[in-house]
């Protein structure tokens, strides 16, 4: 619910802001923004990931109960031509996630909280069109990769001990849509944005048959990231 709220809220956000840019005869800002090579900025945002399980064999699935966490970073920009662009956006991303692994009576047992600290590293082609006044909306894609600082890859410990334990590299794809809007003194530029690995992440526990990693054949980050960009 809190998700839909928070991607309402911006979309809202944006109409808003579009409502007050669009009209008959604006007062058009920043015009040679998009004409120079190389643009630099930096994103805010918020973060929501998820797990997708595949199961070795049927049985009750795990539980992920999501919550919201932040992203910060910088941008990188190269013009191609009027419509596209190659942007690179490192950044740091925190978030974390519960999961509750079924055939447990002790919470202990069931529940375990996986943190993460990513740093990821997207290339990203941003697809726009023409600019409208003081704005342009646009779609972009691409594929990142991301350090993983709490995976506890590296930790002997494992799920016997409470510590759950997932590989420190993941490759991913990503792909979004957003508005830019040409501010009197920078552009301001809302966008959401979906990343889905493509790598399964879990170290499974020492103990092949273990209740916790045991019957998992794979499992891989999703996740939706609202960012606001200043450029």
């Amino acid at each position: 619910m809190k998700k839909w709220f928070f991607i309402g809220f911006t979309l809202f956000l944006m109409t808003n802001t579009l409502s007050a840019q669009f009209n008959e005869s604006p007062i058009l800002n920043k015009q040679n923004e998009d004409k120079k090579l190389l643009n630099f900025g930096y994103f805010l945002g918020l973060n929501q990931y998820d797990f997708k399980i595949e199961y070795k064999e049927n049985a009750q699935d795990i539980l992920v109960s999501k919550s919201f966490g932040f992203n910060v970073g910088l941008i990188g920009e190269v013009r191609l031509n009027e419509f596209l662009d190659i942007r690179f956006e490192p950044g740091l991303h925190y978030g974390s996630r519960l999961m509750g692994f079924p055939g447990f009576d002790d919470e202990r047992d069931a529940i375990r909280e996986v943190k993460s600290t990513y740093i990821n590293f997207p290339l990203l082609l941003k697809a726009s069109t023409r600019r409208f006044g003081n704005f342009k909306p646009f779609l972009l894609g691409g594929a990142s990769t991301g350090l993983n600082l709490g995976s506890n890859e590296e930790s002997l410990d494992d799920n016997e001990s409470g510590t759950f334990r997932m590989k420190k590299w993941v490759y991913n794809y990503e792909l979004g849509f957003g508005i830019d809007f040409y501010l009197e003194y920078f552009k301001f530029t809302p966008s959401i944005r979906g990343v889905f690995a493509i790598t399964d992440e879990l170290v499974p526990d020492n103990d092949p048959n273990s209740p916790w990693t045991g019957n998992i054949e794979s499992l891989k980050t999703r996740g939706i990231f609202i960012n606001f960009t200043f450029e």
